[in-house]
């Protein structure tokens, strides 16, 4: 069973790197569209460059397992972030691009909680690298 569950993990990471890959992609050849809902909403369009850069680091890391921990938590708050520009209650299809972001975001949200704990809860990356959430069921 450890064989699937490592399985799962790395075929995840994978379709998610997809995504960041073709949002890359999407933003090197049409970097208008882009563009467009970061001047209506008030942002600097400029901002579409980083953003290329940062899907195209992400998904490296969630191919190659390299900063996995921090990477999924910076993914997880870029799309939620991101949501905000598709949250147009009057246009059913943004809102579903909206709730898809944040259903990533939870995807990623999940996978840094692995890449934090490791295998079974027995820690995984080391401690003072990664921000520390204390709660009640941690107990």
């Amino acid at each position: 069973m450890d064989r699937l569950g490592n399985l799962a993990i790395v075929v995840g990471r994978v379709l998610l790197a997809a995504l960041f890959l073709a949002g890359m992609v999407q933003k090197a050849t049409a970097p208008e569209a882009v563009q467009g809902l970061l001047a209506a909403h008030g942002w600097p369009v400029w901002l579409v460059w980083p953003a290329l850069v940062f899907n195209g680091l992400g998904a490296i890391s969630l191919i190659f397992d390299l900063w996995l921990a921090p990477m999924a938590l910076a993914l997880a708050a870029y799309c939620m972030v991101t949501s905000l520009f598709h949250f147009i209650p009057a246009d059913p299809w943004q809102m579903s691009i909206f709730v898809k972001n944040w259903a990533i975001a939870g995807g990623l949200l999940a996978l840094f909680g692995h890449a934090v704990k490791g295998p079974r809860g027995q820690g995984g990356a080391d401690p003072a690298r990664v921000p520390q959430v204390k709660c009640r069921f941690n107990d």
